[in-house]
């Protein structure tokens, strides 16, 4: 499924603006990068196995860039990010080289990243990067593509079912404007702006990676959501009761060459 370009304009427009939170808090996010550890403790108890290797990573969709410094300090070796926008890119690029870390950041659509096959031991994502796509199963083919043979997939995300939550603070409640099999719906929180965000179930996300030919190897559900307002709200929702977050990892598991 093709979304139209009016749409993906739409949707580049919201992420664009939505990334200049990201310019205005430089020096808040170079703090960030310097003194705390943006990875989830869910995030570094899978990964660390795979990051005591110094693997090279590749982050598709990759945001503000902290999760790729923090994949660095935790061992990786280098990271090459992909993004939609010029403006977190940008962003990333020169905090990066003012920490001195090795990440480099490219800008392109997804899924077709503008990258060589077999580059990485570990392709990372998530934290709002599946909400962009319309096409499951084209992305985890060019996942599966970028990955070497014995190489990782991990995906630590929202959960498909968070669309459906409400912020209330009382009580968890279900939106009677969404559903859980709806294929796409109206941003109307961050980052707004009348993005239209691609909505899967679960299931979905698992067969689309078992389409490209990579072995499952876990999936984890979690109460915490990955993000938080940064006003104070609780939503009931967020308390632990409902699933926030999920994480996948898969491998690539053919023998083909090596091309390192």
């Amino acid at each position: 499924m093709t979304p139209p370009e009016s749409q993906v304009n739409r949707n580049r427009s919201a992420w664009e603006t939505a990334s200049h939170k990201h310019v205005r808090e430089y020096q808040d996010h170079l703090a960030k990068a310097r003194n705390e550890c943006s990875l989830s403790a869910h995030e570094l108890e899978l990964l660390r196995p795979i990051l005591e290797h110094s693997p090279a990573v590749v982050h598709l969709q990759s945001g503000h860039g902290l999760d790729d410094i923090a994949l660095v300090d935790s061992g990786a070796r280098s990271v090459v990010a992909v993004d939609f926008s010029q403006v977190a890119a940008t962003a990333a690029q020169r905090r990066a080289e003012e920490l001195g870390v090795p990440c480099r950041y490219v800008v392109a659509q997804l899924p077709g990243a503008p990258l060589r096959d077999a580059c990485a031991d570990l392709v990372y994502t998530g934290k709002g990067a599946l909400i962009w796509l319309p096409d499951l199963r084209a992305w985890a083919a060019d996942a599966a593509r970028l990955l070497r043979p014995g190489g990782h997939l991990f995906l630590y995300e929202a959960h498909p079912a968070v669309p459906l939550w409400t912020w209330d603070e009382d009580e968890p409640r279900i939106r009677p404007d969404r559903g859980y099999f709806e294929r796409s719906h109206v941003n109307d929180t961050f980052p707004a702006h009348g993005a239209v965000e691609f909505q899967t179930t679960l299931a979905e996300v698992i067969n689309a990676v078992l389409s490209a030919d990579l072995e499952l190897r876990y999936v984890a559900e979690y109460p915490e959501p990955f993000w938080r307002p940064e006003d104070g709200h609780a939503a009931a929702a967020w308390a632990g009761r409902l699933p926030n977050t999920y994480a996948l990892l898969a491998r690539r598991t053919d023998l083909g060459p090596d091309t390192r």
